[in-house]
């Protein structure tokens, strides 16, 4: 009986050293650190509305294409709408001399609160914002179109509304001169933000060694 309890004891003891064993070898493989910032980095890709807004709306649309506008209304809008001088109404209205008109100008067409009620015409910069974010430029709209986040494609289809009986002239484009305080600011910023950092940088780096210091007093 003896024996038998030395036996068990021995392959306890055993397993306990090899377990152990394992353990550090575990550690030493697999050694892990806790990261100085939690998480997952996220590569955040820089899209068209943010960092360099692009050229100005004048730029965009003195470039832009009537024919290339019609294919790109066609296929986005065309569903909905009608684009011809006296053309049905669909489920959205009919776009023709849409341009410089008041924003819920067709008589008759059922138009939902959110535009209906909105004071203003389809400028320019209205008739961007709309085709950019339709649900942003009139909260509640019944328009189920989520937005068109390309510059020249917009530009493209609203020369081409234009051209259907409208023919708004063009906003002046930006010169050089004009846009160039709002870079000189945008720089200026930029370089307080990378002092700042540096100064930061350099605060974290003496308080290591000072931590490093007092460990190794």
């Amino acid at each position: 009986m003896e024996d038998r309890f030395n036996t068990i004891a021995g392959w306890v003891l055993f397993s306990g050293i090899i377990a152990l064993g394992l353990s550090s070898i575990f550690m030493r493989v697999f050694d892990t650190h806790r990261p100085e910032a939690m998480g997952y980095p996220v590569e955040v890709v820089g899209g068209e509305e943010g960092g360099d807004s692009g050229p100005d709306l004048g730029t965009l649309l003195a470039a832009a294409s009537v024919e290339n506008g019609a294919q790109q209304a066609a296929a986005r809008c065309g569903t909905c709408h009608t684009f011809d001088q006296g053309g049905a109404q669909g489920q959205g209205p009919n776009l023709y001399a849409t341009m410089g008109d008041t924003f819920a100008h067709v008589a008759g067409f059922g138009y939902s609160d959110a535009l209906a009620s909105k004071e203003g015409n389809w400028t320019w910069e209205a008739m961007d914002a709309w085709l950019l974010n339709p649900r942003q430029f009139a909260p509640g709209t019944s328009m189920g179109f989520a937005g068109l986040k390309n510059d020249e494609q917009r530009a493209d289809i609203l020369v081409y509304l234009n051209s259907l009986g409208s023919n708004l002239p063009l906003p002046e484009q930006k010169t050089a001169e004009e846009a160039a305080p709002e870079g000189e600011e945008g720089a200026e910023v930029a370089a307080e933000e990378a002092d700042a950092d540096e100064a930061a940088e350099a605060e974290a780096t003496e308080d290591a060694a000072a931590e490093e210091n007092e460990g190794g007093a």
